[in-house]
């Protein structure tokens, strides 16, 4: 069927002379199909006491287009559907990365913590939201997250990054203890490689034992200390509700940040509500 309407498949031709091949970018939610797709679990990798990074393998003559950002939606037996935005970057090759926290007493995250195994097999519609880089634009990023609200923030420096986009990002993360910060080393790595990239994490409640020099207080306000004028930025914004609302509250009624210029995706899990910061 592909050969009559002038499509080939790459993956299974050989070249026999030079070629040039037009290849159409997915740059907008509309341009992207949602699907409904079965995917294996791949590996259930513990980061923190109650954070783990779930992978996902999809079948072999499947891949998933997306954007940087945007989420998927596990679909449960009993019909309910649960939210986890994808971490990795969609030009990644392997499986789909998510990040999840544990919310004790939740059907879905008690079986990812204590019963699920790998090669389970699990059901999910994707790609969904609108939270996604808008690369036309050239303005500098701040990077807002708070908890596992990292995870698409994750995806949009990779993709930053493999774009060659040379606008300046600042990420700015914020947990309530050091141990919260489950991919601490990942950032600082960012911070030293990627040019134009800084790393700020916020503690809101660190204790002697984190041995804590960094920053301290709720993130967003950290974001005001160093950038009072958000006139001229972006804002992408991840976490708990209570975060992003302030966050969107403040930059634009007082730090001149265009109500345009402000992209959010908020989390609603009791889990994450315990660990707003």
């Amino acid at each position: 069927m592909k050969k009559p309407r002038g499509m080939a498949l790459f993956c299974c031709a050989t070249a026999c002379s030079d070629l040039e091949i037009d290849i159409r970018e997915v740059a907008s939610v509309g341009d992207v199909q949602v699907k409904k797709l079965p995917c294996r679990v791949n590996a259930i990798e513990r980061k923190a006491d109650d954070v783990v990074v779930l992978k996902l393998q999809l079948p072999a003559n499947e891949r998933l287009q997306y954007l940087a950002g945007q989420y998927l939606e596990f679909i449960l037996k009993d019909g309910k559907h649960r939210s986890y935005s994808m971490a990795n970057a969609p030009h990644t090759e392997g499986p789909i990365e998510l990040h999840i926290r544990h919310m004790p007493g939740g059907a879905f995250t008690d079986h990812v913590f204590n019963t699920m195994k790998e090669r389970d097999i699990l059901r999910f519609e994707a790609p969904l939201g609108t939270f996604f880089l808008r690369e036309e634009s050239n303005k500098p990023i701040v990077l807002l997250g708070s908890g596992t609200g990292f995870a698409p923030l994750k995806a949009i420096v990779e993709h930053a990054v493999f774009k060659n986009l040379n606008r300046p990002m600042t990420l700015y993360w914020g947990a309530r203890r050091k141990k919260d910060l489950y991919l601490l080393e990942l950032a600082e790595q960012w911070a030293r490689d990627i040019p134009n990239f800084e790393f700020v994490p916020v503690l809101s409640e660190p204790d002697a034992s984190d041995a804590w020099t960094g920053r301290v207080g709720f993130v967003h306000r950290a974001v005001i200390e160093d950038l009072p004028d958000l006139s001229a930025y972006q804002v992408y914004a991840c976490g708990v509700p209570v975060m992003v609302e302030s966050a969107q509250r403040d930059f634009t009624q007082h730090h001149g940040l265009p109500e345009d210029e402000f992209y959010a995706d908020s989390f609603t899990s009791a889990a994450d509500l315990a660990n707003a910061v």
